[in-house]
């Protein structure tokens, strides 16, 4: 029972860190302007996500423009695409894996410690998206830190996390989490039983034979 509820508790979590990552990488605020130094206009806000960058004004209008060329982004942009996207697929899948050997459901049959072994595959694929997510937030919050503290960046261009960067790091936290839960779930083989010797059906001797 124990077993079970932790599975659940764990497929709960990853669905939730799939939500995260979902939504993380779709939303365009993954790095807002930096209001430092004499940049004092705030009447609008500059917003660069994966796919887009927006320009939110004070008035309430929100004007948006994707990027025309993948091959004019710089590196670090489009290994964060990459990683993001390989990490939802990912996550899918490992949610199929773990659904399949969890105790709740009806597939892979009645043996345990198959299902047992299929939700632990599904847990690993989980912690691997989990991480694919891990590095892709870790390396454009690298890449955020360093163009901030550049002295050859102009004040006007710097800028600072925003709120997707962190749903996105939620996201791939709760992934982890969800996967070790359910890589948690060892499979239990059957325990080794003493060798059993056939009773003897004669009585013990009482006397001894001599040759």
């Amino acid at each position: 029972m124990a077993n079970k509820g932790l599975q659940l508790l764990g497929f709960t979590l990853s669905v939730l860190g799939l939500i995260g990552l979902i939504v993380g990488t779709i939303l365009p605020q993954w790095k807002m302007s930096a209001y430092v130094g004499d940049n004092i206009i705030t009447a609008v806000a500059m917003y660069q996500g994966l796919w887009m960058s927006c320009a939110f004004q004070s008035t309430g209008q929100i004007q948006c423009k994707v990027y025309d060329s993948i091959l004019q982004l710089d590196g670090a942009l489009q290994a964060t695409r990459a990683l993001m996207i390989v990490a939802i697929l990912f996550t899918v899948a490992g949610l199929g894996v773990a659904s399949m050997g969890m105790k709740c459901t009806n597939c892979a049959g009645d043996d345990k410690v198959k299902k047992s072994r299929i939700a632990m595959t599904g847990g690993i694929i989980l912690i691997v998206a989990a991480l694919c997510g891990i590095v892709a937030c870790g390396w454009f919050t690298h890449q955020i830190v360093r163009d901030f503290y550049n002295p050859f960046t102009p004040v006007n261009t710097k800028y600072e996390f925003g709120a997707a960067i962190f749903i996105a790091w939620a996201g791939a936290f709760l992934d982890i989490m969800g996967g070790g839960m359910l890589a948690a779930t060892c499979p239990k083989g059957k325990p080794s039983q003493p060798t059993k010797y056939p009773k003897s059906s004669r009585p013990p001797s009482s006397s001894r034979e001599y040759v």
